[in-house]
């Protein structure tokens, strides 16, 4: 050890005045480094003791697999936010005419993203039936001096259809056209949570106009 720190060190320093350095002084770097001193194999990282082939291709589809799952579970509670977040989002309210005075019990509709519901009101009654978008089959809606009614038909609720009248002309009509614009996009499973309320409502009116 000291043959190879300590010599070349007493003559670089009692020669370099009259010696040149070289160019390239990295070369002389291996002189004055301290030598380390090379760790044994062990069992673990001895040639005979690493994975083959087979056990490295069954560490690799394990890695693989738990990658999988971890991007399943991810997915999942991507889906699982989407549909709480469809069916907690309001689109659209109307309420049904009332020609009593000062009547808090009147029928409406509410319609969200992912179901229509009609809410039927009397005193010390209350009624609701939800239609999921997909169950829709028709929506129909007829129209008087005043008011309208109506009546959407579901492939699965027990009765087939649910009605509402008295509404507001404008506003049924308006209904009418949100729906089967949720409708149209239900059936191309487009995911209408990435807008906003308002853009929504936009594109599903421009979607009735373009029909």
């Amino acid at each position: 050890m000291f043959i190879r720190s300590k010599i070349p060190q007493i003559i670089f320093k009692h020669l370099s005045p009259i010696i040149p350095l070289p160019k390239n002084i990295s070369k002389m770097k291996p002189f004055f480094r301290p030598k380390i001193p090379k760790i044994p194999e062990t069992e673990t990282t001895s040639p005979e003791h690493r994975p083959n082939k087979a056990e490295l291709l069954e560490q690799k589809g394990y890695e693989e697999h738990v990658i999988d799952q971890v991007r399943e579970k991810e997915n999942q509670i991507e889906e699982v936010e989407k549909l709480i977040k469809k069916s907690n989002r309001r689109i659209m309210s109307i309420s049904a005419h009332s020609f009593i005075p000062f009547h808090h019990f009147e029928n409406k509709i509410e319609v969200e993203e992912a179901r229509v519901t009609f809410v039927y009101k009397q005193p010390f009654t209350f009624q609701s039936h939800s239609v999921d978008i997909a169950d829709i089959s028709n929506v129909f809606i007829e129209s008087a001096f005043f008011f309208a009614k109506m009546q959407i038909v579901s492939r699965t609720f027990t009765q087939n259809n649910i009605t509402i009248d008295r509404l507001d002309k404008d506003q049924a009509h308006r209904m009418h056209r949100i729906i089967e614009g949720l409708r149209t996009f239900a059936s191309a499973n487009i995911d209408t949570s990435v807008y906003e309320i308002d853009e929504l409502m936009r594109k599903l009116e421009e979607l009735h106009v373009t029909k």
